[in-house]
Order: structure tokens, then C-alpha cells, then sequence
């Protein structure tokens, strides 16, 4: 299975309330609205299923790092991405931390120190979005994804997932000693054996869904 995050309007996300970071509040307030939304945006890599944002408008700040924290965005040709923090006095120090572990650093360095958007065709180009298509096409295409992710073995792509997020953290040799043994333990599934036997007996796999071994 799989999950999308989307938002009705011309705006995707904007980030967070202003009101809330106002020197009326103390400084407690403003340390839990960002562990908050850190703990979000990590969240969203260490759930099971690949997480997909669908973007038909404008993203922005935390907006954007929503964007960049998704497993997989598919946005409108309309869409921009922006982190316009700088511009009101506040760097978005945390956007930056998403932004900069899916961008290069040069492009995530001028959106953070500008404030000014990328259009959905420079986001692509980049690497912050997926695929771009056009707004009517927008549902049909984000939903075609989930569906195919939809038709493999939930426990293969748990693995999957929570393995590619792990080997990014490592150095090379560390990361190909690491998935070398997820890929063995990944034979040992279930899953992993009726896969390769549909293959070979050329039928189409009955998943279990299940963690459990292959006795």
C-alpha cells in the first residue's frame, strides 16, 4: 500500500502559522512547533509504505519540506516551491535539512538564500519532484503510481524502503556490506521465494503481505 498527502486550493502547504512564532509565545512554544514538525517530517521516512505528495499549487517553507521529505511528489505544471523565510527574517533552517539532502547543494543554497521559487519544471530537473504533468492529468498520474505500488508484497517494500534510507547515511562499503545481507534476508521472506517462483513458473506472485520466513 501506499499513502498520498495532498491539499485542496492553489496553495499545497505554506509552512507554519506565523501567529505561532510571535514573541508573545515563549520560547518552550516555539522549541515544540519544530520538534513537532521534525518529528513529522522524519516520520514520514520511517513509516512501512512509500509516502506520496501530490502538488497541484504553491509549496512553500515547511510546505516544501514536506515536499522534499515525501518517498516520491508528482506535481502540477502549475506548482513552485519556495523557501521564503530569509525574506521575513526567519532562515528556514529546518526546510534546509530536507531540501539539502534532495537538492544540490548550490540550488538548495540559492532558494534558501533568496527566498525566490522554483518553477515544477525546475523542481524536476533538480530532483525535488517526481513527475510533472498537467493539472487535469494530476490525480490519473498519482494515482497510476500507488496503484503499482500498490501490486507488490507490502513486507518486500517495507524492507525495501527502511534499507534505502539507511544505506544513504553510509559510506559505500559500509552500504554495500549492509544490503548485501537485506538482500539475503529478503530471499528467507515468504514473499521473497513465491516471487522468484511465480517468475520461474511464469504466473503472476500471490503475496502474503507477511514478515514471516519461508520454512
Amino acid at each position: 500500500s501506499s499513502r498520498t498527502i495532498f491539499a485542496e486550493g492553489p496553495v499545497f502547504c505554506s509552512g507554519h502559522d506565523l501567529k505561532e512564532l510571535s514573541s508573545e509565545d515563549d520560547v518552550k512554544h516555539h522549541s515544540r512547533v519544530f520538534e513537532v514538525c521534525a518529528e513529522v517530517m522524519t516520520l514520514i521516512q520511517k513509516i512501512p509504505v512509500p509516502v506520496i505528495a501530490k502538488v497541484n499549487g504553491l509549496a512553500t517553507a515547511a510546505g516544501c519540506q514536506l515536499v522534499a521529505s515525501c518517498d516520491i511528489a508528482v506535481a502540477s505544471e502549475k506548482s513552485q516551491f519556495a523557501t521564503p523565510g530569509v525574506n521575513i527574517g526567519l532562515f528556514c533552517s529546518t526546510p534546509a535539512v530536507a531540501l539539502g539532502r534532495s537538492l544540490p547543494r548550490k540550488v538548495a543554497l540559492e532558494m534558501l538564500f533568496t527566498g525566490e521559487p522554483l518553477s515544477a519544471q525546475e523542481a524536476l530537473m533538480h530532483g525535488l519532484v517526481s513527475k510533472v504533468v498537467p493539472e487535469d492529468k494530476l490525480e490519473e498520474e498519482t494515482m497510476k503510481i500507488s496503484h503499482k505500488i500498490c501490486e507488490s508484497s507490502k513486507s518486500v517494500l517495507a524492507l525495501g524502503k527502511a534499507t534505502f534510507y539507511r544505506q544513504m547515511t553510509q559510506d559505500l562499503d559500509a552500504a554495500y556490506k549492509m544490503t548485501t545481507q537485506v538482500m539475503v534476508d529478503n530471499l528467507t521472506l515468504r514473499d521473497g521465494q513465491e516471487g522468484i517462483e511465480a517468475f520461474i513458473q511464469k504466473r503472476k506472485p500471490v503475496w502474503s503481505h507477511s514478515q514471516d520466513e519461508k520454512k
